[in-house]
């Protein structure tokens, strides 16, 4: 079985694709990522490079129009600078630093894409305004608005990161459970995956709790597995209490090679939660490309996570 050594984690059952067009988003993200001034040629272009958002899109994302694609590569490519910028290059370390970037970047969200107001600040806001700018040409309102709440959760997020990382202090299990959902960048991503195949609930779909359920399962999914790859790379820098392996460790005081099991364990666990709440929707045909974003997403993370030199 592929994965982590020793683990026991398991290979999500779905099919594994990849979008024909990945290698020419992939030059096309990177050029715009360059062009907005989100990184410069040195090590941040080269980790963003290395980092592959196209090819995480591209298997995420399989079937989708290249232009939506594109919008799904770039803000993967977005949130990527944004997390190195706060777990590489120091400014999540301490809230009051971060705390004028996530209050500029919030300024662009609460203009959910629309022309004048004030200018972005800087390149992430510049980058952000472009996305937000551009998903609102789609006309979908509602997924507009939900993509900017998503945003803004993932930002707030951060800023609980960095007073952890303040304090030294790793968070209890259950409280890292709920925000790990939000740090992760996962729920925008799913959603500009929705707009990509036009994934449209029928009236009430979207806060039916099964769906809600469903959601809740590919998000912790995708995060864990994401966690479970990174942990060998995040023990060889400065400690950082935001890995579900770290939290395991510390609040059971297992030794490292036991709560990777117990992680693993918890995902496999998950994971067969989330092919029963799969099958109880299965029934509705509308539900198609709703589930299809869903387990596409899962499947891309451990297929990427498994080659991604992110990690390595």
């Amino acid at each position: 079985m592929r994965g982590i050594a020793g683990s026991g984690l398991h290979e999500p059952p779905f099919l594994a694709r990849r979008h024909s067009a990945t290698g020419r988003v992939a030059a096309e993200s990177l050029t715009w990522a360059r062009s907005l001034g989100l990184v410069e040629d040195g090590p941040r272009w080269h980790r963003l490079r290395a980092a592959d958002a196209a090819e995480l899109a591209g298997r995420a994302c399989p079937r989708a129009p290249v232009d939506r694609l594109r919008l799904l590569t770039d803000l993967i490519t977005w949130l990527f600078v944004v997390d190195d910028s706060c777990d590489e290059d120091d400014l999540g370390a301490e809230p009051g630093r971060l705390a004028p970037t996530v209050g500029a970047l919030l300024d662009v969200l609460d203009r959910h894409g629309a022309a004048g107001g004030a200018p972005a600040d800087g390149p992430l806001g510049v980058a952000l305004a472009d996305i937000c700018r551009r998903v609102r040409e789609h006309r979908r309102p509602a997924l507009l608005l939900r993509l900017v709440a998503q945003l803004r959760e993932y930002l707030l997020a951060l800023l609980w990161e960095a007073a952890n990382r303040q304090h030294r202090r790793v968070p209890e299990l259950t409280e890292y459970l709920q925000l790990r959902r939000h740090t992760g960048g996962v729920r925008p991503s799913l959603t500009l995956t929705d707009l990509a195949y036009d994934v449209q609930p029928g009236p009430g779909g979207r806060t039916d709790p099964a769906v809600l359920a469903l959601d809740d399962l590919t998000t912790d999914l995708v995060c864990w597995c994401n966690d479970l790859f990174s942990h060998r790379k995040e023990l060889r820098g400065a400690p950082d209490p935001h890995n579900l392996v770290t939290v395991i460790a510390a609040r059971t005081g297992q030794d490292v090679d036991s709560a990777v099991r117990t992680a693993a364990g918890l995902f496999n666990d998950r994971l067969d939660r989330y092919l029963v709440g799969e099958a109880a929707l299965a029934d509705d045909p509308t539900m198609a490309p709703f589930l299809e974003v869903r387990s596409s997403w899962i499947r891309a993370t451990y297929d990427w996570s498994l080659r991604a030199v992110r990690y390595a």
